[in-house]
């Protein structure tokens, strides 16, 4: 990992991130706002998974209405977070605190994309939202799923107090 990291800061386009002053904080701000698009579409979808609030919606219409901006905000994110890694790789890369971030991150999308599976599965079936039979595993995902992205956002933010 330390050749990666000292590699990786030492290319053309890191020295440039490092140079210009204004990228950094200029990514961060894009960071910050598409994190919370993600935190704010997939609160509400797992509080209604959860059943706390939004029980007038269906599931099906809140995943389609929340999941499209989750996918957009992970790209914005993806894209922010690869130039603030090129700019600053001793900062993340080799951090466990940014590695705990990561794994907690692929776990979120694999429990989302997951139960998108089962509800889109369900939808096939000629059900117009999740089937009844399915009501534990919303309520299993949405707490879940909750955890996962309070624990990314505690985990990102703790990357700058970490050694």
């Amino acid at each position: 990992m330390k050749a990666l990291i000292h590699w990786l800061g030492n290319t053309d386009l890191s020295n440039f991130i490092k140079t210009v002053t204004w990228i950094i904080p200029g990514v961060q701000v894009v960071h910050i706002l598409a994190i919370s698009v993600v935190v704010a579409s997939m609160g509400m979808f797992d509080l209604r998974l959860l059943g706390w609030t939004g029980r007038r919606h269906s599931i099906a219409s809140l995943a389609s209405r929340f999941l499209p901006w989750l996918w957009g905000a992970l790209l914005v994110l993806l894209l922010s977070g690869s130039i603030l890694i090129i700019g600053e790789p001793e900062r993340s890369l080799g951090n466990l605190v940014f590695q705990l971030k990561m794994a907690l991150l692929l776990t979120a999308v694999s429990v989302t994309l997951g139960f998108r599976r089962l509800l889109l599965r369900d939808l096939a079936t000629g059900s117009s939202d999740l089937r009844p039979e399915h009501d534990r595993v919303a309520r299993l995902v949405g707490g879940v799923s909750l955890c996962l992205w309070v624990g990314i956002v505690t985990a990102g933010r703790w990357i700058a107090y970490a050694g």
